[in-house]
């Protein structure tokens, strides 16, 4: 539950960020998770990456400020630059903009050793400092949990919806619901699930293996009454592509399309 306060009439709620004077973002989209482990910046960059492939424009705002897995994954080095509007974000190989911590450090192996407000003020800066241009969809990267910056994102930024991201196991499946309650509460439509890590497909026999047990997406997706539910596998070959900074590449057979299709018919906020 959330806490409020009283005041003279007149709200005292956190404002609704505004992009600068050069960007024009139709769509923001949070992708969380309520745990860490589960793949969630890796299917933001799928995410991404599938829309792109669609001739959207596209971009990611990574605000799991302590973890470097976005520009792995997309083989982006290049530290970020700025000019007197403000700064300017890197672009991967296909054209997808982004802006990460990680492209700020001397070293990328360095930590951040950020205490919460700090992180806070970091995202809303990346969101209305950076010149994203025309931007139809950007996909926020959340860190795990439902932490302060999960509310600094839901309170300032003009969220459309999230994707929450989970594996089959009951403890995250259960998860789920506090990332959903927490949408709802905010008035966040949760647009859809993503099970990762659902199987393993043996390469000799062809056979599904269930590492982590049943997959549990479509019921989970069904109890908290999400549109749009995909299940991805443990695949050795999209490991390989992160590595070697080729997300991209990636083909997902479709599997997220019904996630994506609902993204795309989300209708965008609006903010008196």
């Amino acid at each position: 539950m959330l806490a409020g306060g009283c005041g003279g009439g007149e709200s005292t709620g956190p404002k609704v960020l505004m992009p600068n004077k050069r960007s024009t973002v139709k769509h923001v989209i949070g992708v969380v998770s309520g745990k860490g482990g589960v793949g969630k910046s890796l299917v933001t960059c799928l995410l991404a990456s599938e829309a792109q492939k669609r001739g959207k424009k596209v971009a990611i705002l990574d605000a799991d400020v302590t973890g470097p897995s976005i520009p792995k994954a997309f083989g982006v080095t290049n530290p970020l630059t700025a000019d007197k509007d403000g700064i300017l974000p890197c672009q991967t190989q296909t054209g997808i903009k982004m802006v990460s911590t990680n492209l700020m450090l001397p070293e990328e192996d360095m930590p951040v050793a950020w205490r919460g407000p700090v992180v806070s003020g970091t995202v809303k800066q990346f969101f209305n400092e950076v010149n994203w241009g025309e931007i139809d969809y950007m996909f926020v990267d959340m860190p795990p949990g439902t932490s302060d910056v999960l509310l600094t994102v839901f309170q300032s930024l003009p969220v459309d919806g999230i994707v929450t991201v989970s594996a089959p196991q009951e403890l995250v499946a259960m998860i789920v619901g506090k990332a959903v309650h927490l949408a709802h509460e905010m008035q966040v439509p949760v647009l859809g699930l993503v099970e990762n890590m659902a199987y393993y497909t043996c390469q000799h026999c062809g056979e599904k293996q269930y590492v982590f047990g049943k997959p549990q997406g479509k019921e989970v997706a069904e109890k908290y009454r999400i549109p749009a539910y995909a299940t991805l596998p443990i695949d050795p070959e999209f490991a390989a592509k992160c590595d070697a900074g080729k997300v991209e590449e990636y083909d997902v057979q479709g599997a997220l399309d019904a996630v994506i299709d609902q993204i795309a018919s989300a209708p965008q906020r609006t903010f008196v």
